[in-house]
């Protein structure tokens, strides 16, 4: 799947991962290939990716994220 993390700066991350867990507003969650479409709130907290068999983490200070057909866009403030 696609995952794309944009910041006011720019975009941070564009590539494609196994999976990527995000910090919820209501709780922590992952995101895996053929997921259910999601629109949710990020709470600041810790996103973490594997993209080619490496495990990269980078802090969010919150925003939100949408998860639709394989595709994971997480806008951060």
């Amino acid at each position: 799947m696609t995952l794309e993390i944009i910041s006011p700066t720019g975009v941070l991350f564009q590539g494609e991962v196994a999976r990527v867990t995000l910090p919820g507003t209501v709780g922590s969650f992952t995101v895996l290939q053929d997921h259910a479409s999601l629109l949710s709130t990020l709470a600041a907290g810790e996103i973490e990716y594997e993209s080619q068999g490496e495990v990269k983490k980078l802090a969010a200070e919150g925003g939100f994220v949408d998860v639709n057909n394989n595709r994971v866009v997480v806008c951060l403030k």
